[in-house]
């Protein structure tokens, strides 16, 4: 266990709390990182993009030309690829992207993570992020105050006042636990944990 000190929003130490050392001293695999991030950015792809292929084209059910005596090439359908307007040839067609990681992995790529951000001194924990509404002012002012102008801040629950007071601050970023990805912790500079969320992550990361 390794204590840590609890900030509130004017950037006072208000109380210290006991860091797991299986989650925030954990071993630091890069290979887990590049997996987690392939993981998580490969389930991002809509997979989407289509072309029409000679069965899609519309038209053709007719032949062009008799098949002799024209002097021209057979033909047997005005879809075919090589004419104008024709089916496209090894187009691409909707897919899905995803792969798939196992969860042992997923919780070993977050741990390290966690125990990477505070090795750099760029983890900060704060008791609660107070807001009186949408203020996203206000909320300026409290990064400011850490120096913050790149940063993940991580709570445990829903949080309407937060998420909407950042969500037009460059940089910063908001998600809830249960979203958590190693690519968003290794996307920003900081990561700022809620106390509450804390407690939660070493619960969820051990079990």
């Amino acid at each position: 266990m390794t204590a840590f000190p609890v900030f509130n929003i004017q950037r006072e130490k208000v109380r210290e709390i006991e860091l797991d050392d299986r989650i925030f001293d954990a071993k630091i695999n890069p290979s887990l990182f590049y997996e987690s991030v392939r993981f998580y950015l490969a389930s991002q792809r809509k997979g989407t993009a289509a072309t029409k292929n000679k069965a899609l084209v519309r038209g053709g059910g007719k032949k062009p030309w008799r098949q002799k005596g024209t002097g021209r090439a057979r033909a047997g359908s005005r879809r075919s690829p090589l004419w104008r307007g024709g089916g496209t040839i090894f187009g691409p067609m909707p897919r899905d992207y995803s792969i798939s990681l196992p969860k042992k992995v997923k919780r070993a790529a977050l741990r390290a993570a966690l125990t990477l951000k505070r090795q750099e001194g760029k983890l900060i924990l704060l008791d609660q992020f107070p807001l009186n509404g949408f203020k996203t002012r206000q909320a300026l002012e409290i990064l400011k105050k850490f120096d913050l102008s790149n940063a993940l801040i991580v709570s445990a629950e829903k949080n309407p006042y937060l998420e909407r007071s950042i969500r037009n601050i460059p940089g910063i970023e908001h998600v809830r636990l249960e979203n958590l990805q190693t690519y968003d912790i290794l996307n920003h500079d900081h990561l700022v944990l809620l106390s509450e969320a804390l407690e939660k992550i070493q619960g969820a990361l051990l079990s």
